[in-house]
């Protein structure tokens, strides 16, 4: 019977190394930093152990062929003898016998090092890989420091093959966008987060890519005041504007000086004095078009007016942007009885799309993507940067597996595109 508990023993003891090791390299670091900041018991041992894997890994190795080969030497010898003895008293010839003997205990062995030795720890240790990791951390760093030498010799020689083959043994373990994005994509699946909540995480990070161009309102929809007109042309356009700011130039929109704030001038407004409009222009910032759109947030949260003037390189304005156009970015457009919709799915699963729709929105609701390193920012840039040319009205162009036609021109900016599978329309 020594033999047998003996051999059950190291069947648990290899599953506590498979265990550690699922454990610990399935652990998310973030986790075990949290963990380790509340004072989580085997936490700081987890997180060396994760900062140095190729220790780990030996240490794991070392004792999982150790009990390979002390299961093999001593219980299955042992027990492989013992059986063949029984089969010998039950009449079995010797070569019978033995083989049986020793079959069966290895078959045996074999059957319980696999399920009570491998799957049923490693299983244990993916439901909550954090806590097991640290739990066991703490023994494995003593086995590690025991084993010292032959941990060495082993990461040692793992680091030697891999720069044999140009390879780094550190693993790449930086976060990409398209994870991220998957992973919330798992979470809502799942429940954890809502369906809104999803849709502004991704919205976040579109923002971080898109340049200032792509969230910000182009200069042909912005309205000012121009102070080269008569006081009664600046009353009737402070009037009519449904805006709060509004920028304030001398006779071109590329002589912006500042901008104005509707409240300040409510009250001359209405009781029909001067309106001194000078004395009423705040700075503001004025911001390449070539910066992104943090960077453009960031300038409006120091700002004393949270409005940018947006130039380009030539110093011609382009447009504008405030924390509505940010919040516009994250969270989707806000109704407005001025606003159209971007996006219209309509009955034949065709789309009617804003040509000013944002292009990486528009991607995400087509399921499409984008050239990193493309240089315009809406679904109607999309189109002529395809045609190279600005489009007329009917002109289409095919895009992984959509086909956008122009159907509305305004002037010769493109208002409308209808959006079609290709596959359905051959269908």
């Amino acid at each position: 019977m020594l033999e047998l508990a003996v051999a059950v023993a190291l069947i648990a003891l290899n599953g506590v190394f498979a265990l550690s090791e699922l454990a610990v390299v399935s652990s998310r670091r973030a986790r075990l930093t949290a963990m380790a900041e509340a004072r989580k018991s085997g936490a700081l041992a987890a997180l060396a152990l994760t900062e140095n894997p190729g220790r780990f890994l030996s240490t794991v190795q070392i004792g999982i062929t150790l009990i390979g080969i002390l299961s093999g030497a001593v219980s299955g010898a042992a027990l492989g003898e013992r059986l063949a003895g029984v089969f010998l008293d039950l009449g079995l010839g010797k070569g019978v016998a033995e083989t049986l003997g020793y079959g069966l205990v290895i078959g045996v062995i074999t059957y319980l090092s696999v399920i009570i030795g491998e799957l049923v720890p490693k299983h244990l240790a993916l439901r909550n890989p954090e806590a097991v990791a640290c739990l066991v951390a703490p023994g494995m760093r003593l086995i590690s420091r025991i084993a010292l030498p032959a941990v060495w010799l082993l990461d040692a020689s793992t680091r030697a093959v891999f720069r044999l083959i140009g390879q780094e043994t550190a693993s790449a373990s930086a976060v990409t966008e398209e994870e991220i994005r998957t992973l919330v994509a798992e979470a809502e699946t799942a429940g954890v987060i809502e369906t809104g909540e999803r849709q502004m995480i991704a919205g976040v990070l579109r923002l971080g890519d898109r340049a200032v161009r792509g969230v910000m309102t182009p200069r042909t929809d912005v309205r000012w005041i121009d102070l080269s007109r008569d006081e009664a042309d600046i009353r009737a356009a402070l009037i009519d504007s449904p805006h709060a700011r509004l920028p304030v130039g001398e006779g071109s929109p590329d002589n912006m000086v500042g901008v104005v704030q509707v409240r300040d001038l409510v009250r001359p407004l209405m009781a029909g004095e001067p309106l001194n409009l000078p004395r009423h222009i705040r700075k503001v910032p004025v911001l390449p078009d070539t910066i992104d759109a943090l960077a453009a947030l960031a300038a409006l949260q120091e700002a004393e007016v949270p409005l940018a003037l947006i130039h380009d390189e030539y110093g011609h304005f382009d447009g504008l942007v405030t924390p509505a156009d940010i919040l516009d970015a994250i969270a989707g457009a806000f109704r407005s009885e001025e606003a159209e919709p971007e996006a219209v799915q309509r009955a034949d699963g065709s789309w009617l799309i804003a040509g000013w729709m944002p292009a990486d929105e528009m991607a995400d609701q087509l399921g499409i993507r984008l050239d990193p390193s493309r240089h315009y920012e809406t679904a109607a840039g999309l189109v002529i940067d395809r045609l190279q040319r600005l489009p007329e009205t009917g002109e289409s162009c095919d895009i992984a597996g959509w086909r956008f036609e122009v159907v509305d021109l305004d002037g010769r900016r493109v208002d409308k595109l209808l959006v079609s599978r290709i596959e359905s329309e051959e269908a």
